[in-house]
């Protein structure tokens, strides 16, 4: 008998439960946002208000201008960190996930060596620091710079390689609430005003990890993170965790005082994002996207904002002019229909107060 054939059996439903309890999605949280954005260890920002309205759906009491205050006082940033994707981080976070993905940052680039023919990169990485720390520039900028010292690559190349090479953080008003700007970096060091941290030991990050994101299996955690080779980190940590396996069979690792409620309990209606953290941070989404709803959370590579109902992915949602538009893959039931209408008008007085919004269901959307 294996190992994870012996461990006990976590349904679907079980997982689901557990994973909205570390996700904050189960019930509100008192935490404060930058509480919040280190339990998740970030928070997926590819877009501005992605974040915010993270937040709104997990913590109570939150008003966008807390989160917009940590970015201010650069408590908080935006980085490319796992997944090559842009992450907002607590800055404590910042200065130390970022070393321990720079590995797939440096893996990222060999994709464009043809690009990069003749570069010497180290070279490249201290030019881009030296441009980017006496003033933040933005990406086009700093590509025209890289060009004039090597003007036979090409011009993206040169982009990517300094976003690869150095921890380029979005400077402000980038990314506050209600405020707009173009895209400005500098590297976190010089924004933070204190060096990077040395990459922290995976096995920290993996207890981390299994605390917002577990139960979990070695492969869901290096798609969460965008790393390869984490399975000796499971495994020096297996004394200290409990073991699972889910409804495939496939080992699931969870630290031992972790809530995993009962599979019956109620699970909220949720208005999530585009690139919500929970759609996103396991390499089987069963916990949390049906079978035969997989692939209506996006289109080509644009997300859609997603709704939840009795936990799993259930439509999306869109504000339209004066309406919420929400559009259920199936039929709800109407004591589901009220619900999701409370959780709507809650999250538009969170995140819109004082702005007046109709609430109707759009078409079902059937694939």
């Amino acid at each position: 008998m294996t190992k994870s054939s012996a461990a006990p059996l976590l349904d679907t439903r079980a997982l689901n439960r557990a994973t909205l309890d570390r996700q904050l999605l189960l019930r509100r949280s008192p935490l404060s946002a930058a509480d919040a954005v280190r339990h998740l260890l970030g928070l997926q920002a590819q877009n501005v208000r992605p974040p915010y309205y993270a937040l709104a759906a997990r913590l109570d009491g939150f008003a966008p201008e807390r989160l917009s205050a940590l970015m201010a006082a650069r408590e908080a940033v935006r980085i490319v960190t796992l997944r090559s994707t842009i992450h907002t981080h607590t800055a404590e976070d910042c200065l130390t996930l970022r070393p321990l993905v720079q590995p797939a940052r440096d893996r990222e680039l060999t994709n464009f060596r043809t690009g990069l023919a003749g570069v010497d990169l180290d070279r490249l990485a201290a030019l881009a620091r030296e441009l980017v720390e006496a003033e933040p520039r933005t990406m086009a900028q700093l590509r025209e710079a890289l060009g004039t010292e090597w003007p036979d690559a090409d011009p993206q190349s040169l982009g990517v390689a300094a976003r690869c090479r150095l921890p380029l953080v979005q400077v402000t008003p980038r990314g506050l609430w209600g405020r707009s700007g173009q895209v400005a970096l500098t590297t976190a060091e010089h924004w933070l005003g204190r060096p990077a941290e040395p990459a922290p030991a995976p096995d920290a990050v993996v207890l981390r990890y299994l605390a917002a994101f577990g139960p979990a299996s070695v492969k869901d955690m290096q798609t969460w993170a965008g790393l390869t080779r984490l399975k000796e980190a499971f495994e020096r940590l297996r004394p200290r965790l409990l073991t699972f396996r889910d409804p495939n069979g496939v080992e699931l690792f969870d630290l031992p005082d972790a809530p995993r409620p009962d599979p019956g309990t109620p699970a909220p209606p949720r208005f999530l994002p585009e690139f919500d953290n929970l759609l996103l941070a396991h390499a089987d989404r069963t916990r949390v996207i049906p079978a035969e709803y997989w692939g209506r959370s996006w289109q080509r590579n644009q997300a859609h904002r997603t709704l939840l109902v009795d936990g799993f992915l259930a439509g999306l949602w869109k504000l339209d002019g004066d309406s919420l538009v929400i559009e259920p893959f199936g039929t709800l039931t109407k004591a589901q229909r009220e619900d999701v209408t409370a959780e709507g008008a809650r999250m538009l007085a969170t995140m819109h107060p004082g702005t007046s919004y109709d609430i109707r269901f759009g078409t079902v959307v059937r694939r």
